[in-house]
């Protein structure tokens, strides 16, 4: 279907990717994964024809079409809505613009009809008339109102864009689908619609993306970028981390006998084709697993960071009592008369439809924002650290990551270079690195910085206000499993299902009309009909 010749790429005397040889086959989803500048986006941008390889060639097989997820939410501005989905298939707009342009000829004549009749057989081929009834569905799948659809793309807001655009990407079922992050500034509803539509999609998908639960729902293979090649392994993404961890604890033990190791490996690839068969996912149907042999298994060149939150002391019964809370904006409701009452070992994913309600309930309970009305108030035994959705404000200041995170040392020997380089270490910050400025870090080395601070603090009550944002799929896997064995309390709001349904024991959820609270999993949460009606009138503007 697709093919990837001798494709090389430098830059400078960086050398990106070497002599790289793959195919992607029809009926399959590969799930592109790498470290931070790895070259994962570039890759794709290569297969859209976006970037020119250094080189090597890509060849798509003739009749094939391929449909790229849009970046540039500015591209379609002068289009309506339903236009720009349907400009996702541009063969097909082609000659509906063309038919359109001829009816609107004032003198038009016999060769014209000609033309149109001849456009007309094409377009009939190509599904044409019911074109605008298809990318209705798939708009009002993905959460656009029909009242939207006849509305110009520059009057909608940026996260109905991603979803027009989205929308576009899918339209008139693709030959090969390559999308980058395609679940960013989605709701948890619409992802798990495009997981579905995605498990049944028959022809090639290739996509980079940071959502493991996504990636799980939705891939059979798994194409990790490694020393400037790109190798594919069968199977999702937890099934690729899972065994590569395996292979890694048996080449650390040299003494075992191969036979032992591969009856090990053998048995694992069994145990996870069994969960695998049980499940929905797009990997049961295409049986990759059953056809996969031991010696396919690596392991992986990853650096995991090694986030490890400790108590200082263990907090008491009472940790967090709010009363009759209130918030809004300019007149605008966020959340009103919530009540909660944690206790210790809660691990509660704090979720609202409005991105604003949790960023406010989470700067009121610190102390950074007034609200309307109510009252919270921690225990008198609780330490909290804060990790905030907008970390800015912690890094404008020129000090090495060395002197920044002294900042937050209490004793004499946790101010100690070494001491405080330990904890930068755990982060991958090594050597040199430790010493960059707060100015030049990335995002995702940021939120390290910032995870080095919590550590250090060593709170009992841990905030958390959308953690995995920039953070690499390491990073992620990494912060997920220190946060399910960690013992005091946790308060977190995330977009990362995983991390939402293997960390979280409580849900509260803040509505304009009060608040949803449930000892429940995230998937039970979501998948009960009697709290989906609830939410529905929560969220109802007249409620």
């Amino acid at each position: 279907m697709l093919s990837v010749s001798n494709l090389s790429v430098q830059f400078g005397k960086r050398v990106l990717f070497d002599e790289v040889n793959v195919t992607f086959t029809q009926g399959n989803c590969y799930g592109i994964i790498g470290a931070n500048g790895a070259g994962k986006s570039t890759f794709l941008k290569i297969l859209a024809g976006k970037i020119e390889p250094t080189s090597g060639h890509i060849h798509l097989e003739p009749g094939k079409r391929m449909s790229v997820l849009e970046q540039d939410h500015f591209a379609y501005d002068e289009y309506t809505v339903l236009e720009a989905v349907i400009m996702g298939n541009k063969p097909l707009y082609a000659i509906k613009k063309e038919m359109d342009d001829i009816y609107a000829k004032p003198d038009f004549n016999d060769a014209d009809g000609d033309r149109v009749g001849e456009l007309q057989v094409q377009f009939e081929e190509m599904d044409g008339w019911n074109a605008d009834s298809n990318a209705a569905a798939l708009l009002s799948n993905l959460g656009i109102d029909e009242s939207l659809h006849y509305t110009g793309m520059n009057d909608l807001d940026s996260k109905l864009k991603v979803r027009v655009l989205l929308a576009q990407a899918l339209f008139g079922n693709p030959d090969v689908l390559i999308m980058d992050e395609p679940t960013n500034d989605l709701d948890f509803e619409t992802i798990s619609w495009l997981e579905n539509f995605l498990a049944n999609y028959d022809n090639t998908v290739i996509v980079v993306s940071h959502d493991r639960h996504f990636l799980d729902s939705v891939c059979t293979h798994i194409s990790d970028i490694d020393f400037g090649k790109i190798s594919h392994y069968s199977g999702n993404y937890t099934f690729w981390y899972e065994s590569s961890q395996l292979a890694a604890r048996q080449r650390a033990q040299q003494n075992r006998k191969s036979e032992e190791k591969a009856k090990e490996l053998q048995e694992f690839i069994q145990r996870f084709s069994a969960n695998v068969a049980k499940s929905k996912q797009a990997t049961s149907r295409k049986k990759m697993l059953e056809k996969l042999k031991v010696e396919d298994i690596k392991p992986s060149s990853r650096r995991y960071p090694a986030i490890i939150f400790e108590q200082e002391r263990e907090a008491g019964d009472q940790i967090l009592n709010v009363e009759n809370l209130s918030a809004s904006i300019e007149g605008e409701m966020l959340f009103k008369d919530i009540n909660i009452n944690l206790a210790k070992g809660d691990k509660v994913a704090v979720i609202s439809r409005d991105s604003r309600a949790t960023n406010m309930f989470y700067d009121i309970i610190n102390s950074e924002a007034e609200a309307d009305s109510g009252v919270f108030k921690w225990g008198v035994t609780t330490n909290q650290s804060y990790l905030p959705v907008d970390n800015s404000k912690y890094f404008e200041n020129d000090l090495t990551l060395v002197d920044w995170l002294r900042q937050w040392a209490t004793t004499e020997e946790e101010r100690e270079e070494v001491y405080v380089r330990g904890f930068l270490g755990k982060m991958l910050f090594s050597g040199e690195e430790a010493l960059k400025t707060g100015r030049v870090l990335s995002g995702g080395e940021k939120v390290r910085c910032m995870l080095s601070r919590m550590m250090m603090l060593r709170a009992n009550v841990l905030m958390l206000d959308e953690p995995t944002n920039h953070l690499d799929l390491e990073s992620i896997t990494a912060f997920n499993n220190t946060l399910k064995n960690f013992k005091g309390t946790i308060l977190f709001t995330t977009h990362d299902h995983e991390f939402a349904q293997t960390v979280a024991n409580r849900i509260i959820e803040l509505t304009p009309n009060g608040v949803i609270d449930r000892y429940l999993s995230f998937d039970d949460y979501m998948g009960d009909k009697k709290i989906k009606e609830q939410r529905e009138k929560m969220y109802a503007v007249n409620a």
